[in-house]
């Protein structure tokens, strides 16, 4: 059923649980394949020409921390694929996931205060699962 699972990642544990969670769901299936995606946020209003030093050290760090991430999922993680994008997470993360043609994106969340409704609305999890292409399975 889903084939192709993106896992969008900032590099922290909600993200890891997240990854270790789309690696059991991609068993499931003989063809699945995980993609771990981060996206370098960019400065708006900027050309990437203007910052290219700046961002290619954050390129350099990000596979880095990429490669410490699939090396903590244990051996079952070396058919995970990984990516790298630059600009604005959320839009990103949804090209990304219609581009590739993503049957699923599992992602970490965090609870969400009742109290404090409207500041939990406006995270990347949340505005990821109102946009995306595809369902999105949020992990807490």
């Amino acid at each position: 059923m889903f084939r192709h699972i993106l896992v969008p990642s900032d590099f922290t544990e909600k993200n890891l649980h997240a990854a270790r969670i789309a690696m059991q769901l991609a068993k499931l299936q003989a063809d699945a394949n995980v993609i771990l995606l981060h996206v370098i946020e960019t400065i708006e209003g900027t050309e990437y020409d203007e910052f290219e030093a700046f961002y290619q050290k954050l390129h350099k760090r990000a596979v880095r921390m990429m490669q410490k991430l699939v090396e903590s999922l244990g051996p079952e993680a070396s058919a995970v694929q990984t990516a790298i994008a630059f600009g604005k997470r959320v839009p990103g993360i949804i090209h990304f996931a219609a581009e590739h043609q993503v049957d699923l994106i599992v992602l970490g969340s965090h609870k969400i205060d009742p109290e404090q409704v409207p500041e939990g609305l406006g995270t990347i999890s949340y505005k990821v699962g109102i946009l995306s292409p595809c369902p999105v399975l949020m992990v807490k």
